[in-house]
């Protein structure tokens, strides 16, 4: 173990970690989503400038928080992808910059790879597993048969789940992010809307959800030209037992399909009470385990990344410093950074 700087900065969250042999000293977040509101949306531009003004007050106030120096860390990790290129490159230069300064080791971390082992925070892995990552910008089942070892079963094949229940919050009229709105607003209804569920087609565990996109908007459309109105409860309670419902579909054949011990929840779509509660209601009595992320994890954090580049740090996987960001990294390529 080490004492390890970590920094993550792949959207809309400037963050900075700080562990010391597995325990976290500090995790500073300084989030954008006030700014990114009123655009219904991340305004990748906006965003990559607010991470530049936000990056040292959070490197300051995580040193505070730990009562450590630059000095006395070991490595200096960093997300490298995937993400929104200019917000990754602030991230990539601040942890360059100071892994060449102290001359210590750069290690680059993979965003999905830390969402799913923030559950270390709360449990321990169980071989084989099945990740289900479900985020804004993701949406895969991974199998893992080891630490470190991914393989991606199934994905989707075009709208991630998160970025489909922001574009119907948005139409639905209610705040960004739609996570939480739609989730509240479902509580008070009843899943009487017909809604598709989608074919994604190709693999066996992949969805689709730009079609139910489509269907909830269209209906939302009709219904206003008609000057009818639409029950917010009702609309977001179908779209959610279907958006959900593919999920769970999915997760439930791979986990039986691959005979796995454990099920782990990842990613921002992780906070989603339906989800959870559905999910441990489908596994009980299964004899598999389930691990479901603190709240706190399943936002975009460094704590995450710290977690990761502790067992990286352990392997000796570290990168060039003229290492570059890859916006599209696959997890099942995480050790593959020669793309440059």
């Amino acid at each position: 173990m080490a004492k390890i700087l970590a920094i993550e900065s792949s959207c809309d969250e400037t963050a900075v970690a700080i562990t010391d042999n597995g325990k976290l000293l500090a995790n500073v977040v300084a989030t954008q989503i006030a700014v990114h509101e009123k655009f219904g949306g991340v305004m990748p531009e906006i965003a990559s400038r607010l991470h530049t003004e936000n990056i040292g007050a959070c490197l300051q106030q995580a040193l505070d928080e730990s009562g450590l120096k630059f000095e006395d860390m070991d490595a200096f990790a960093v997300t490298r992808g995937p993400g929104l290129i200019g917000c990754l490159h602030v991230g990539l230069q601040a942890a360059k910059t100071l892994a060449m300064l102290y001359q210590k080791p750069l290690i680059p971390v993979h965003h999905l790879a830390g969402h799913i082992y923030a559950n270390e925070y709360v449990g321990t892995m169980q071989f084989p597993l099945l990740c289900v990552v479900v985020s804004g910008g993701n949406t895969e089942f991974v199998i893992m048969k080891d630490h470190m070892d991914f393989d991606i079963v199934g994905e989707t094949k075009d709208d991630a789940v998160g970025e489909c229940y922001d574009k119907v919050a948005r139409v639905l009229g209610l705040p960004y992010p739609g996570g939480l709105p739609i989730d509240q607003h479902a509580k008070n209804g009843k899943p009487v809307i017909h809604l598709p569920v989608p074919e994604a087609g190709g693999g066996k565990y992949d969805v689709s959800y730009s079609g139910l996109k489509t269907a909830v908007i269209n209906y939302v459309n009709n219904r206003k030209q008609k000057g009818e109105t639409v029950d917010v409860d009702d609309m977001a309670c179908s779209f959610q037992t279907v958006a959900i419902g593919m999920i769970l579909d999915k997760a439930m054949r791979a986990a039986k399909d691959y005979n796995v011990k454990q099920v782990i929840l990842a990613g921002g779509v992780s906070a989603n009470s339906y989800l959870r509660a559905k999910m441990k209601e489908q596994l009980e009595g299964t004899g598999i385990d389930l691990i479901i992320p603190p709240l706190w994890c399943t936002t975009d954090n460094a704590a995450m990344i710290a977690k990761v580049a502790e067992r990286l740090y352990e392997k000796g996987f570290f990168a060039p410093l003229d290492l570059g960001v890859d916006p599209n990294w696959k997890i099942d390529a995480w050790d593959d950074y020669s793309t440059r």
